[in-house]
C-alpha cells in the first residue's frame, strides 16, 4: 500500500480535529459518517479524552457520547496536531530533517545539541515533539552543558513535559557513557608508549606480535601507524604471502596510512624459519616505502623483522654493515 504523503496526513488530522470544534457534543458513530476515517478519529478522540478536553457524558445508549470541557474555540487546531503527530510518531517531517536520519547521514559531530537530546528524548507528547523539547533543554543549558548532569527528573520536567522518567534516564545514560569513553581515551593516551627509534620498536614489536614471531606458517606483513607524537594510533595487515611472491606495494601501505592520518609508521613482518636476519628483499622493500614516505610526507620510522621471539630493525642492521 502506498504511504500517505506526511502533508497530507497533517491536513487530515486538522480536518477532522474542525470537524470535532464545530460540535457541543458528539458520538464516534456519528463522526464516523462524516470523516471516514474511523480509526483516527478514535485515536483523537481518546487523546482529548486523556488530555481532560472533553468528556464522556453519562449516556447509557450503545454509542457513548462526548462533550467538550472547555469553549472549543479556544484550542489551537495546528498546535494540538503537531503535538498528537509528535507523540504518535508519524513522520511529519522530511527524513533530512529528523535527527536519526541527520545522524546517520550525517555523524554525531554534525548534529545541534537539541537534536541529540532530541534522540535521546525519543519520543514528544501531545502539544510538543522530541524536537521542541530538546530545543528548550539546549536553550536552557547552552552556556551551562556541565551541569546538565546535575539536572533531575523533576528540574528538566520543568523545562519540558516531554521529557519522562524513561527519557531522563536515557539522558543521564548517554552523558554517563561519554564520560566512560572519554576516561578510557585519556587513560589509553596516557599509557601508549611512545617509539621514536629502533629499540622502542622493538620492544613494542615483540610484546604485540608475539603470536607473528612464533604461531604464522607465512610471512604476514602489518604496519604500526603513529601519530605527531610517535603514539601507536593503528595496526593493519597489509598482506600474507612472502615478499617475493607479494611484493608490498606502497599504495596498499600508505592507504591505511592515509586514513589513519598518521604522522609516520612502522611496517613489521614475520619469517617462519625462525632466523630475523633481514634478506636483500626486505632491505628493497624498505627502500621503496623509504622514498614514497618522502614523497607522501609520512616518514617510515623502521622495518622491524621478527622471528622465535626475536627482532631485527633494520635501520640498525644496514647502519652496522
Amino acid at each position: 500500500m502506498k504511504t500517505q504523503p506526511a502533508s497530507d496526513r497533517l491536513s487530515l488530522y486538522e480536518n477532522i480535529l474542525a470537524t470535532l470544534l464545530n460540535k457541543q457534543n458528539f458520538s464516534i458513530a456519528e463522526l464516523d459518517e462524516t470523516p471516514k476515517h474511523p480509526l483516527i478519529t478514535r485515536r483523537i478522540v481518546d487523546q482529548l479524552l486523556q488530555q481532560g478536553l472533553i468528556r464522556q457524558l453519562p449516556d447509557q445508549s450503545a454509542a457513548p457520547r462526548f462533550q467538550w470541557q472547555k469553549d472549543p474555540r479556544q484550542v489551537d487546531v495546528n498546535h494540538w496536531v503537531s503535538g498528537l503527530v509528535s507523540h504518535c510518531q508519524i513522520p511529519a517531517a522530511p527524513p533530512q530533517d529528523r535527527p536519526r536520519e541527520r545522524l546517520t547521514t550525517l555523524g554525531p559531530t554534525r548534529l545541534k545539541l537539541s537534536e541529540l537530546l532530541a534522540i535521546l528524548i525519543r519520543s514528544g507528547r501531545p502539544g510538543e515533539s522530541a524536537l521542541q523539547a530538546g530545543e528548550k533543554i539546549a536553550g536552557q543549558v547552552h552556556n551551562r552543558l556541565e551541569q546538565l548532569p546535575e539536572l533531575g527528573l523533576p528540574e528538566l520536567k520543568k523545562i519540558s513535559t516531554a521529557v519522562s522518567e524513561p527519557a531522563w534516564c536515557q539522558i543521564m545514560a548517554g552523558i554517563e557513557l561519554g564520560r566512560r569513553v572519554q576516561a578510557a581515551a585519556t587513560l589509553n593516551l596516557q599509557d601508549r608508549p611512545r617509539l621514536t627509534g629502533p629499540e622502542d620498536a622493538i620492544k613494542y614489536c615483540l610484546t604485540h606480535f608475539n603470536r607473528l614471531s612464533w604461531e604464522a606458517r607465512q610471512e604476514e606483513v602489518h604496519m604500526i601507524t603513529l601519530d605527531s607524537k610517535s603514539h601507536p594510533i593503528a595496526s593493519h595487515l597489509v598482506t600474507i604471502g612472502t615478499l617475493r611472491n607479494n611484493l608490498v606495494h606502497p599504495r596498499e601501505v600508505f592507504r591505511h596510512a592515509i586514513r589513519d592520518a598518521a604522522n609516520a609508521f612502522i611496517v613489521v613482518h614475520n619469517h617462519p624459519s625462525g632466523d630475523p636476519t633481514p634478506s636483500d628483499m626486505d632491505l628493497h622493500v624498505t627502500t621503496r616505502l623509504e622514498d614514497s614516505g618522502e614523497i607522501i610526507g609520512i616518514t617510515l620510522i623502521d622495518h622491524i623483522v621478527v622471528a622465535a621471539g626475536k627482532a631485527v630493525s633494520i635501520q640498525q642492521f644496514r647502519d652496522s654493515r
